[in-house]
């Protein structure tokens, strides 16, 4: 899963990406509100976190046009802390509100809760042939049992069963696993395919190379 923090304090911002990447997200951080804006539509997110005191775009206007197009959460981290400001940032369709300053284990709280509310609009359990997904606790067993896959292999098997028994492109899939500032070698998804095919042999689905197209995910 991947988040978009848009905070322009540099120090602030540093300890929130450290602290999602910490719990196993792919994070981007932007700054600009103007910027913001952009990318907050045109990247697959399943979170964003965003300030209203920001250079370019204030974070309600960003907010208001995040919600013309997307029903992405939004976490809204502002220093503002009236009563105003608050049912204006709600009312525009921030999902959650926390004022600053504020405690890190009360923002992770809300990250996660806000993350299970998104998925809820997702089935809770995917299922490919013998091998099981549940998203709430990322756990993957294969004829009942526990397969151990790394972070971003866990991205990459979430979104081919997503979209099991079709073709995901090859930009799709890097689109949901990696964040912009992530440092990705030139073969770092096939190597992180090349991996799921080895621990889901011999009786898990297949992961199949469409060539020039993506890949799919075929139950055996």
């Amino acid at each position: 899963m991947r988040v978009l923090v848009v905070e322009d304090d540099a120090a602030l911002a540093r300890g929130l990406v450290a602290a999602l990447r910490a719990a196993g997200l792919a994070v981007d951080h932007e700054p600009d509100g103007e910027a913001a804006a952009v990318i907050a539509l045109s990247e697959p997110y399943s979170l964003i976190v965003l300030d209203i005191g920001l250079p370019g775009l204030s974070g309600f206007e960003v907010l208001r046009r995040i919600r013309a197009a997307s029903a992405v959460p939004v976490l809204i981290l502002t220093a503002r802390d009236g009563m105003t400001d608050r049912v204006h940032g709600l009312d525009l369709g921030a999902d959650d509100y926390l004022a600053k300053p504020f405690a890190l284990p009360e923002f992770e709280a809300r990250v996660r809760a806000l993350i299970r509310r998104g998925q809820g609009l997702r089935s809770p359990v995917l299922q490919c042939g013998a091998l099981v997904l549940e998203r709430s606790t990322g756990t993957v067993t294969l004829d009942g049992e526990t397969l151990s896959l790394r972070r971003r292999e866990l991205a990459v098997l979430e979104v081919l069963m997503a979209k099991a028994g079709q073709v995901v492109p090859k930009e799709r899939l890097a689109g949901e696993v990696f964040g912009f500032d992530d440092e990705v070698a030139p073969n770092a998804l096939e190597l992180y395919v090349a991996r799921l095919r080895k621990k889901l042999q011999p009786n898990g689905p297949e992961i199949r190379t469409i060539r020039g197209l993506g890949y799919l995910l075929h139950a055996r």
